[in-house]
């Protein structure tokens, strides 16, 4: 009799054993998108000496991305990388003068800047405005891609209408095309532009692997062009996480958009919890699916070197990838080291360009193998 109940309870703890390790591997085998994100290999020796920052960034990388380390002219923002065919990197990003605040020099001194650099990583040298000519270089949410055609082209929008600029090089010089017109398609019209001002915002604009062009915008709702990069684009649906109440409905910013591994992919800021939300598609265009939790600020911790060294950037904004031979090599940040309120101008505050390593191929396979299961 005690043998046999020995024997139940020695079954007992089996099972709840093989359950205890059933569960945990589940668990260690789901993952997100942050799961994937890589240390960053220094440009150069991490420093804390006579550059800008707070503790949180200190000591860190002055040659990764885009930086003024000492803070004599400029800060940074937005960006997007474009490799020439000469195997140079081109980021096409925004910037102003250090003199003000941040809360001033987004929207009253921002300007479309262009650096370039041999390695992905940085160290990138600014070569100046993208379009001096224009409006003395104004510019905001500044992105560049390369056109179906092969031609180079650079975007502005939020303190801007929604412009495009293209050029034969990636040196420029860039010309104005023109603005970009949309079609509501029935839809609600500030999907695409601010409703008080008709100005576009957060302007993203992907080539589509059938050879037409797509934008997400702010709102986050797919606007597609059979006939050129100007559009006129339709507005295919509405926001992508309107389908999920669960999720914040207001707030939302600085969407990007991919094509990597047989499907379409937007990751959007919800800002005033500092989460970034990520979904798919198969079209690009309908049933787009909540694959959870991008990366969130105060659990995230992305920005680790190869030594362990750590930046706690207090915002993380404006994401864009950078994509090669069909995978996200790295992701592209806007970042800064303070509220954005406590960074007055003059002072020791700033933002830059940061780029992060990504394994893109091993995240396309995982998430090929989590669509297949779905089917």
């Amino acid at each position: 009799m005690n043998f046999n109940r020995q024997n139940k309870k020695v079954k007992l703890l089996l099972v709840i054993a093989l359950l205890f390790v059933d569960f945990n591997v589940f668990s260690q085998s789901k993952k997100t998108l942050v799961d994937f994100f890589l240390p960053m290999k220094p440009q150069s020796k991490l420093v804390s000496e006579n550059i800008w920052g707070a503790p949180n960034v200190l000591p860190r990388d002055i040659n990764n991305g885009l930086e003024d380390s000492t803070l004599k002219n400029w800060c940074y923002w937005d960006g997007r990388i474009v490799k020439s065919d000469d195997g140079m990197y081109h980021l096409y990003a925004s910037r102003w003068n250090q003199k003000m605040s941040h809360t001033e020099g987004w929207h009253l001194g921002s300007k479309g800047i262009h650096a370039v650099s041999n390695n992905i990583m940085g160290p990138y040298l600014d070569k100046g405005l993208i379009y001096p000519e224009w409006r003395e270089g104004m510019g905001h949410n500044i992105m560049g891609l390369r056109m179906h055609d092969g031609r180079y082209a650079v975007v502005t929008s939020e303190i801007t209408d929604g412009e495009i600029f293209v050029s034969n090089s990636p040196n420029g010089p860039f010309k104005l095309l023109g603005k970009i017109k949309v079609d509501n398609n029935g839809f609600e019209p500030s999907l695409a532009r601010y409703s008080k001002n008709g100005r576009m915002s957060n302007v993203k604009v992907l080539l589509r692997p059938d050879g037409d062009y797509m934008i997400i915008a702010r709102s986050t709702a797919p606007m597609l062009s059979k006939n050129g990069i100007l559009g006129p684009y339709k507005i295919m649906g509405d926001r992508i996480y309107k389908n999920y109440p669960e999720l914040p409905q207001t707030k939302n910013e600085d969407p990007t958009i991919w094509y990597s591994g047989g499907m379409y992919h937007i990751v959007y800021n919800h800002w005033p919890s500092k989460t970034s939300h990520h979904f798919t598609s198969l079209d690009g265009i309908t049933n787009w699916k909540y694959r959870g939790v991008a990366f969130k600020k105060e659990t995230s911790k992305i920005f680790e070197y190869t030594d362990g060294t750590i930046n706690d950037w207090q915002f993380i904004e404006r994401p864009t990838v950078h994509v090669e031979n069909g995978h996200v090599t790295h992701f592209i940040f806007s970042v800064i080291d303070v509220k954005k309120g406590e960074d007055k101008g003059s002072d020791n505050h700033a933002s830059k360009i940061v780029i992060v390593p990504f394994d893109g191929k091993s995240f396309d396979k995982y998430m090929k193998k989590n669509v297949k299961k779905e089917k």
